[in-house]
């Protein structure tokens, strides 16, 4: 079946059965910047159905229109639900209709417990005249207890959001939709900041609310769980509806979706690279690292690895397995209390007391949390660039503003950094744009060796590919870079040799040439008695 046979077809069946959702000739437009452009897209009831595309192609603002967020007058357009129109002045208007987002970035308050959040502005009201105006505590928590129940989340009610990981707060926005009487569930990047097993909870539970007959659009990157659950798929590029799939047939592949979302095929996932590995420049020996909060527990034990000039390494674990925990305690311990063990700057010995130590003596480490720790986002580019090196631009204790505009334009072109100008805001940029400027500013120290914590996480596959070239880069400029994924693809695709931790401990080293998904997953689950 040929590309255009495919999407037809599945554009007849669509047509032929009971949609829910219609928008049609959806346009919005920015300052400069068509975000979309005359966009259709019909989803049926009952149904998931997944939206797929580069960071700025558009799929969220699609949703914000769709949602409220946007408001009717500030697109063209129309939207028609149970096929009747709509013009939402607000997300109260469509969640009145039964559509409900649940946003990337979640909106819960932290100290409030889970049932205060599940029934925020919607709260239950104590019976009777002499109730009005108060909260019927018992009703509340009863209810959100049986919310709970229904999305499989063992929690008490009255437990502080802060008290949750995020894969059970992803679960607590799921059961706040379902308390709104939800029709047509919206999810952006729903499993982006989770490990594989609240993922693949979360899976299971949209294939339940689908069988409940609920309707589920899913904005995701992750294109296999894309095609694990989704009925039909709809690529946007550049603002603009490319074609919607039915993955039924079994024709339809990741990289028939990714030639979609970037407009042509892609030979290869990873950029080719010939390593020339040289010297050993980094190398930690017997590394403990106790947690802040239970100072009796050591969240890394014992740990030794090395980094070779040129070479790129990889660290592999499940959550929890002490991977971040021992890359910033090693970054001038930025992280954990009694801390013990050896490093070894270019075989001399060397003491990372805080974080300005470990950038004298060439060390950076890039977060996985680019946006809470890694930008500062109400800044421009310019001042994120320069941010953990002001000195390299500063006479007499005043900063060359000149010198930081040329600095900062300079990785704005040779990173491809997607700005009008080293003026916009940090936060206004995609995901793969605000991780290059994570990399910039670490770039900029001029490090030996540069810590890499999930440098792809959330971005798109366009983009992923334009920071492994970058990575690849940096290796070939004789820079050694420890790689910390949770894909183990992205692991075997980029690195010359992979660690793996389980349990705090690191339990394997493996070649490239001897590196399997099997063979690393046995390492990384190994339990704590084995990893010693």
């Amino acid at each position: 079946m040929t590309t255009d046979d495919t999407t037809d077809a599945a554009a007849a069946g669509a047509a032929g059965r009971d949609d829910i959702l219609r928008m049609q000739g959806i346009t919005k437009t920015f300052p400069g910047v068509n975000a979309l452009a005359d966009v259709d897209l019909t989803v049926r009831r009952g149904e998931i159905h997944a939206i797929c595309g580069e960071n700025g192609a558009g799929k969220s603002t699609l949703m914000k229109v769709l949602s409220g967020v946007y408001p009717h007058g500030s697109y063209d357009g129309e939207i028609l639900f149970d096929g009747e129109p709509c013009r939402f002045s607000g997300i109260r208007d469509s969640e009145e209709r039964g559509i409900v987002i649940i946003h990337q970035e979640l909106a819960l308050c932290p100290q409030l417990s889970i049932a205060e959040n599940i029934f925020l502005g919607n709260e239950r009201g104590a019976p009777g005249f002499l109730g009005r105006g108060l909260v019927d505590w018992n009703r509340t928590n009863h209810e959100a207890g049986r919310l709970l129940e229904r999305v499989g989340l063992p929690e008490n009610p009255v437990t502080p959001i802060a008290d949750l990981g995020v894969g059970k707060q992803q679960l607590v926005e799921i059961a706040k939709a379902l308390s709104k009487r939800v029709r047509l569930l919206i999810l952006d990047e729903p499993t982006a900041a989770l490990n594989d097993a609240d993922s693949a909870h979360l899976l299971e539970l949209m294939r339940g609310l689908r069988d409940d007959g609920i309707t589920c659009v899913i904005i995701s990157h992750k294109l296999n769980e894309v095609l694990a659950i989704a009925d039909t798929v709809s690529v946007l590029r550049d603002g603009r509806m490319i074609e919607t799939l039915d993955p039924s047939g079994g024709g339809v592949t990741e990289d028939r979706i990714i030639s979609g979302m970037v407009g042509r095929d892609l030979e290869h996932r990873f950029p080719p690279r010939e390593p020339e590995i040289g010297a050993e420049v980094l190398r930690i020996e017997d590394w403990t690292v106790h947690s802040p909060a239970q100072r009796d527990r050591a969240v890394v034990s014992g740990a030794a690895l090395s980094l070779r000039r040129g070479e790129i390494v990889g660290l592999a674990g499940l959550m929890g397995a002490g991977r971040t925990e021992l890359a910033m305690s090693v970054f001038g311990r930025s992280y954990g209390v009694d801390i013990s063990g050896r490093v070894y700057k270019d075989g001399e010995p060397v003491r990372l007391r805080n974080v300005r130590d470990a950038i004298r003596h060439r060390i950076a480490y890039a977060t996985e949390d680019r946006k809470r720790y890694g930008l500062n986002l109400i800044q421009d580019i310019k001042r994120n660039v320069s941010a953990a090196r002001l000195g390299k631009l500063a006479r007499a204790g005043w900063v060359n503003e000149y010198d930081e505009y040329r600095v900062a334009e300079e990785f704005r072109g040779g990173m491809n950094i997607k700005a009008p100008s080293v003026s916009a805001v940090a936060g206004q940029l995609s995901g793969g744009n605000q991780q290059k400027v994570v990399l910039s500013k670490w770039i900029f120290t001029d490090p030996d060796v540069l810590i890499l914590d999930e440098p792809t996480r959330g971005i798109d596959v366009g983009a992923k590919y334009e920071i492994y070239t970058i990575i690849n880069r940096l290796a070939a400029e004789g820079r050694a870079i420890l790689l910390i994924s949770s894909e183990l693809p992205e692991l075997l695709g980029m690195c010359d040799r992979i660690y793996t931790m389980a349990a705090g401990r690191i339990t394997g080293e493996v070649p490239r040439a001897e590196a399997t998904q099997e063979r690393l997953m046995s390492f990384m689950t190994m339990g704590r008695e084995q990893a010693g």
